[in-house]
């Protein structure tokens, strides 16, 4: 087999990118080259813009397996896929302790550990030299060669443009809810933030069978989608409330004095990562979804008293439980998608996509990769 080429968004570490061609080479022991043929975007990716670069840009995706190679068992050419950015080894610590998404081998970026990510060693290049791809993957190209591992079988009528972002932004917010606050029937949440995140926290919350479910944002339009994805009540967070005194004081007179059971925050944004614990009762969850990073300083006070704040990653996936779980789900009905997509894009689209991401015009956003 011989290299393939093909268009990708190549982030140059310092807030820029550019769309150019890379070359992917066949895979190795271990390795499958994947046609992407459509990739989510979110937040992470712009972050991604300034990650020591170049960069092949993305991490949710899915398409075709293109190839496989040796010792690959559970795929074939031509099967349809989806892709998981939180690669497990299965033999670390975490793996051998059912925390898959936090695998020590793929979070160290050890290469030689991993013994199949060859970006170190040519495995993708641009411009004739290796290059890097975002979590392992770099799904914003039509060429992608990732270790098996990071490949899921996804049912052939799941239309790609759908399940790419199965793969990130609704593991992450379904998981935290599911996996991780353990919400159960009649509990009361609130999530801070409703982007793509943050709608999926809700459709975990629905599916749970929370008896009250707050969405809380600054803008119009993501309080309308939260509303439409099964918010019971939605709540327009003042600019100018920088203690969340105003907010704090109508979460607790919507739930009798004390809060909420679970609060969730998938904001982003590291003056917003601790909020959830103030508008959790006391004994209830605060749960930092976003991954938020920056330094940020919050009075002891707000941790009392018994309140668990926790920090998931990807929402406690563990591929094999919850891809078929997720897939059950969107064939039922029971989790929405098409109304998360709000908009689809060409990778030459990519600065409108940005812009309209940042600033709340878009769901969630899908390249279509031809």
């Amino acid at each position: 087999m011989a290299p393939l080429t093909g268009p990708a968004l190549i982030a140059d570490g310092k807030g820029g990118f550019a769309l150019d061609e890379i070359a992917v080479e066949p895979p190795g022991p271990g390795e499958v080259r994947v046609r992407v043929t459509a990739a989510g975007l979110c937040h992470t990716d712009h972050a991604s813009l300034h990650w020591p670069g170049p960069l092949v840009m993305g991490h949710e995706g899915a398409g075709i397996v293109e190839s496989t190679g040796d010792d690959v068992t559970g795929l074939e050419t031509g099967q349809s896929v989806v892709l998981n950015w939180a690669i497990p080894c299965g033999r670390c610590f975490q793996c051998t302790r059912a925390q898959p998404a936090l695998c020590e081998r793929t979070h160290e970026h050890d290469p030689d550990a991993l013994g199949t990510s060859r970006a170190h060693r040519g495995g993708t290049r641009w411009r004739g030299t290796p290059i890097e791809r975002s979590f392992h993957l770099g799904t914003f190209a039509r060429y992608a060669l990732v270790r098996a591992e990071a490949v899921t079988p996804r049912p052939a009528g799941l239309a790609a443009e759908r399940a790419c972002i199965l793969g990130c932004a609704v593991m992450t917010g379904i998981g935290s809810v599911i996996n991780i606050a353990e919400v159960q029937a009649g509990d009361s949440i609130t999530v801070v933030g409703c982007g793509g995140v943050g709608l999926n926290v809700i459709q975990g919350a629905r599916l749970a069978g929370a008896g009250r479910i707050i969405a809380i944002d600054t803008r119009t339009a993501p309080l309308e989608r939260a509303r439409a994805f099964g918010a019971t009540d939605v709540v327009q967070a003042a600019t100018d409330d920088p203690r969340h005194e105003a907010l704090v004081d109508r979460i607790r007179a919507m739930t009798g004095g004390r809060g909420v059971d679970h609060a969730f925050e998938a904001t982003g944004i590291a003056a917003l990562a601790f909020a959830p614990l103030l508008l959790a009762r006391n004994g209830g969850n605060a749960i930092q979804v976003s991954g938020a990073h920056g330094e940020v300083a919050v009075p002891m006070t707000d941790f009392f008293w018994n309140k668990r704040y926790l920090t998931p990653l990807y929402g406690g996936c563990v591929p094999a439980r919850d891809f078929p779980r997720l897939f059950g789900w969107v064939e039922s009905g029971a989790i929405e998608i098409d109304a998360l997509i709000t908009h689809h894009y060409r990778l030459d689209d990519a600065a409108t996509a940005f812009d309209n991401m940042l600033n709340g015009r878009s769901g969630k956003g899908v390249f279509t990769i031809p």
